[in-house]
């Protein structure tokens, strides 16, 4: 197995991964650091995020043509729970709404994107004191979401979604794909229309900028087409919007362009605003570390990677990873950034 990298003064490869890192002074990725599987299951794992309680919340979604048993009927999608002092896994929601993107508000409920493919299509909300769930967005102009994909969530406990689609059978009602913001008061607003096909969004620690990554396949219907069907891919880029303190966003600049290679999924911030980034780009997946102005600064090779999530506490520095069918964690020398509690 071999690394590619323009990333010196070092370069590891342990065991059946390897990493890269700008700076061997005060690297991100420590030089002994392990890359970890924590589990698999058999479809596609994503949105991964930790609970103040320090459990691991991530999403399985069941595509609908592959998960049948022998009789046909179809998986409804996971919300697994890892436990870190136990290691065991289970399941913490099933029918999930075809959860994908999984955050965690100020107050420690679970706020979750459900997509389609016989999924939710809405922003649901659960009290984890009660388990009592609530619907925060389920449509706009009258009309139901595409597939909402990723959260983020800023100091002021606003919400933000993407509302891509790559996969389900349910008709296309929005006019386009895009990022919309969820105010304290329940209003919806769309905020972000120039993005071409947002996935993972990310909020600055100094809450002034808005990642956003476009990865567009070219496609709504993955799942339904054959693999020599010519697809016109659209723009994969990484970019970065002013966030202004109302909550409008304004385009700034294309951050990384991975074009023509498939671009990013999710991403997460560390408390120094740098992004961690799943990149899916065929000639180099894995995990990207770049700063905020999208300096490439660490680099940690895996399979296909969907999302990141940042541990807590005494596992700040831990980095759980989804990738493939597959959770993962690897342990840096940078602590992860959270939301501040709510007093």
């Amino acid at each position: 197995m071999t690394c590619r990298t323009n990333l010196l003064p070092f370069l590891a490869l342990i065991g059946s991964f390897c990493f890269s890192d700008a700076n061997a002074d005060d690297p991100i990725v420590p030089p002994d650091a392990k890359l970890e599987k924590l589990f698999e299951s058999h479809v596609l794992t994503e949105g991964v995020s930790v609970a103040p309680d320090g459990m691991v919340y991530f999403s399985e979604i069941t595509f609908s043509n592959k998960s049948r048993d022998a009789k046909g009927v179809i998986e409804a999608g996971h919300i697994w729970k890892f436990d870190p002092a136990s290691s065991k896994t289970s399941i913490f929601r099933s029918p999930s709404g075809m959860s994908n993107g999984i955050k965690f508000d100020a107050a420690g409920n679970m706020v979750v994107a459900e997509g389609a493919d016989y999924g939710g299509r809405r922003v649901t909300r659960t009290d984890m004191k009660t388990g009592k769930s609530y619907i925060i967005a389920g449509m706009f102009e009258g009309r139901p979401f595409n597939a909402p994909n990723d959260i983020t969530i800023d100091e002021k406990g606003r919400i933000y979604f993407s509302d891509p689609r790559y996969l389900g059978h349910e008709p296309i009602e929005q006019p386009l794909m895009a990022v919309y913001r969820i105010d304290t008061d329940g209003s919806i607003h769309r905020i972000i229309t120039d993005a071409g096909k947002p996935n993972g969004v990310a909020v600055s620690p100094d809450q002034k900028s808005l990642y956003v990554v476009s990865n567009d396949n070219g496609s709504s219907g993955i799942e339904r087409l054959s693999a020599d069907t010519p697809v016109r891919k659209g723009n994969m880029a990484l970019m970065a919007y002013d966030l202004a303190a109302d909550g409008t966003a304004k385009f700034r600049k294309t951050l990384v362009d991975y074009a023509p290679f498939d671009g990013p999924d999710g991403l997460v911030v560390d408390k120094q605003g740098n992004l961690y980034v799943a990149v899916r780009a065929e000639n180099r997946p894995g995990i990207f570390v770049y700063s905020p102005e999208g300096k490439e600064l660490a680099f940690i090779k895996t399979e296909v990677p969907t999302n990141v999530g940042f541990g807590r506490g005494a596992d700040a520095k831990l980095l759980y990873i989804t990738a493939g069918s597959s959770l993962y964690r690897i342990r840096l020398n940078r602590e992860g950034y959270q939301l501040p509690a709510a007093k």
